[in-house]
């Protein structure tokens, strides 16, 4: 009822509770019950008598209605589970997941305004404070499992696109997961899958996104190494614009990867890269690996050439 009415709601233009109620096919007094909601969720709204009501402003929240307004998707973001906090997007997705029988459409979305122990690769904590965009998608792909490394990749790029579209910044892509700007960490991705032996059964990308939070907010011991789009632009983003931009560019490349048409996306890929042709070390968990980053091969593994000359292919490692 609440996304119906603001669907005939109108910005500096007064529509009747009369009208309202005909549409809605609720009582007027019903009519005014759902007004005080939405202003309590942070919509401004003024009223007259005679006049009815009159949309003022809508507030920076990623509430569903707000998402899905204008949002030009067939499928990614059509289901929106929101909550003001969770622990974690990634916990509730899988929680969801494993619960098939609410119908967890391919595409559906889990998005907090804050997570109180977000988590990032290998278990490490991920700050999320109010004012970034914290969100989890779950998909069905009809894929083996070593495509997960193409989803995350993949993934990146449509963060890189949305990001550029949104603000004019241009990132870069640290292998894996990590999105860049001027060398500091803006964005992380969080892939994770339930697999067979040859199928893979669900997957859930988790993004997240420092969008507008201060520096200062930020705990000391990472500020040096993190960034936020306001923080670079120098003002507020709409991140409600920034969510629907990256879940229609999200859209967009993961049916590129669905038909194995993943060399173009790795083609676009490799022009934001800010991991290829720089000496590098990788974390791979028994040992660490030095080397030249000289290519990123089209199962998403980093080839890695070694100063005696031999070529590693990485799977699965962290940059140090």
């Amino acid at each position: 009822m609440i996304g119906d009415i603001l669907k005939f709601l109108r910005e500096k233009e007064y529509v009747s509770g009369e009208v309202l109620a005909q549409k809605l096919g609720i009582s007027r007094v019903a009519v005014w019950k759902q007004i005080q909601k939405l202003k309590d969720m942070g919509y401004k709204i003024t009223s007259d008598q005679n006049l009815g009501y009159c949309l003022i402003s809508r507030p920076d929240l990623l509430l569903p209605q707000e998402i899905q307004r204008g949002l030009s998707t067939n499928y990614i973001g059509k289901e929106i589970y929101y909550f003001p906090e969770l622990k974690s997007t990634n916990i509730m997705a899988k929680e969801k997941v494993l619960h098939r029988a609410e119908g967890m459409d391919e595409g559906t979305l889990i998005i907090a305004e804050k997570q109180s122990a977000g988590k990032g690769r290998l278990g490490r904590e991920w700050f999320s404070p109010p004012g970034g965009i914290w969100l989890s998608i779950i998909l069905y792909p009809q894929l083996f499992p070593s495509y997960i490394s193409r989803i995350t990749l993949m993934t990146a790029v449509a963060v890189v696109k949305a990001i550029k579209v949104c603000t004019q910044i241009e990132p870069q892509i640290k292998w894996p997961n990590d999105i860049l700007i001027n060398e500091k960490k803006v964005c992380g991705i969080l892939t994770e899958m339930s697999a067979e032996l040859d199928i893979i059964n669900w997957v859930v990308v988790g993004i997240g996104i420092n969008a507008n939070i201060d520096l200062r907010d930020f705990p000391e011991d990472i500020q040096e190494n993190t960034i936020s789009l306001k923080e670079t632009s120098g003002k507020e983003i709409s991140r409600v614009k920034l969510a629907q931009t990256f879940l229609q560019e999200f859209e967009k490349y993961y049916e590129k990867l669905k038909r194995k048409e993943f060399s173009s996306i790795l083609k676009e890929w490799k022009l934001y890269s800010h991991t290829l042709r720089k000496k590098i070390r990788v974390d791979i968990g028994e040992r660490i690996i030095t080397g030249e980053a000289i290519e990123i091969n089209e199962s998403g593994a980093l080839i890695l050439k070694k100063e005696d000359g031999e070529l590693a292919e990485i799977i699965s490692g962290t940059i140090i």
